[in-house]
């Protein structure tokens, strides 16, 4: 049998005094059970307050901090530089600025910019490195690693040698030797991260396979799983005790915070929706990932599973196999908005973003 993916729930950052649950995008509120006046019928409200930049005017937290006016005297300092330089300019050779810079810049210019397009082609060696990790053709410890180094060192001693050899002035030398740092460090994050994925990867097949036989010694997936579900409903209620006590009904429209959003609910959507942030924002306390994690593995008895539903095994053993496999697949897993697993992210499009912007996963 097969066990269906979790729907995606937006990762919750914390827990505010309010009893809100901060996200990356705002706080979502979730009332207690209410009667309004014109109504018997219990009925609960969830809030969504955007969360609001540092330069919103409505922001409290921008006005407070004790560095704004030091922010605003630099601003000013620069605004007065520059109009100064504009004025010596004027003065001195009749123009706001003096174009001897950009003269000695452009010397040279279409040998620059062939060469500067040149290094960011260089570039493209990391495609068929990434694949090579994906098929698993050579190990990112230890021969990915020294291929990797010989490749970036390679590249840097290259760009040095070709602007000696050119004699350029300071100016181009300088431009293309910094660039190439900066290619350099692209490609560095980028194959690092792919290698250090192909790491996780492996281990946590060991982990699943170190998972399949553990379970055989239960009864398979099948009992492993009921075991888990028994035991879960188990511990269920005594965790549950201070979530009933919160959804006591009160009299009045909850209050609602000013600029948010706001929808009314039956009782036990929003009893379900407030267990289900409380559980994502404890995981997120412990640095565990909430994501979409995909089926990917085979089971030893040839059905798929997912091992995360047996963190709740009441045998040690395999609920701490089960953990470990849920947290190197988060650490697989991208956090959105595709939830994509690696090596499953590794295409020519995604390979040119992660050089260009450094993200690994989309």
């Amino acid at each position: 049998m097969s066990y269906p993916v979790p729907t995606a729930v937006p990762p919750v950052v914390s827990r505010t005094s309010s009893g809100g649950f901060k996200t990356s995008e705002g706080t979502l509120y979730v009332s207690k059970p209410y009667r309004s006046r014109s109504s018997k019928k219990l009925r609960a409200l969830i809030t969504f307050a955007p969360r609001k930049s540092h330069f919103d005017s409505t922001n409290e937290l921008s006005g407070e901090n004790e560095f704004r006016g030091f922010f605003s005297l630099f601003w000013i300092s620069i605004f007065i530089f520059t109009v100064r330089v504009y004025v010596r300019g004027i003065e001195s050779n009749g123009r706001p600025l003096n174009l001897a810079f950009a003269t000695m810049f452009s010397q040279d210019l279409l040998t620059l910019a062939i060469s500067d397009a040149v290094l960011v082609l260089s570039t493209s060696l990391c495609v068929p490195f990434a694949f090579a990790l994906q098929k698993r053709w050579i190990n990112y410890y230890w021969t990915g690693l020294v291929i990797q180094h010989i490749y970036q060192t390679s590249v840097l001693v290259a760009a040095i040698i070709w602007t000696f050899n050119r004699k350029w002035p300071w100016v181009q030398s300088g431009f293309l030797t910094l660039h190439s740092l900066v290619m350099i460090m692209k490609m560095h994050s980028y194959m690092t991260v792919n290698g250090h994925l192909q790491r996780s990867e492996m281990q946590s097949e060991v982990v699943l396979e170190k998972i399949g036989q553990a379970i055989k010694l239960v009864g398979g997936w099948e009992a492993a799983s009921r075991d888990a579900m028994g035991n879960r409903l188990e511990t269920e209620p005594t965790a549950d005790i201070g979530a009933l006590a919160e959804m006591t009904p009160t009299p009045g429209t909850p209050n609602v915070p000013e600029g948010s959003t706001s929808s009314y609910t039956d009782v036990a959507t929003a009893n379900a929706l407030r267990r289900r942030l409380g559980k994502v924002s404890q995981s997120t306390e412990d640095n565990i990932s909430v994501t979409d994690i995909q089926e990917k593995h085979n089971a030893h008895a040839g059905t798929q599973a997912m091992p995360q539903v047996l963190v709740d095994h009441p045998d040690e053993q395999i609920a701490e196999l089960a953990r470990e496999y849920s947290d190197l697949q988060s650490e697989l897993t991208s956090p959105g908005p595709s939830y994509v697993t690696w090596p499953h992210n590794i295409t020519l499009v995604t390979i040119n973003i992660g050089i260009l912007t450094r993200a690994q996963l989309v």
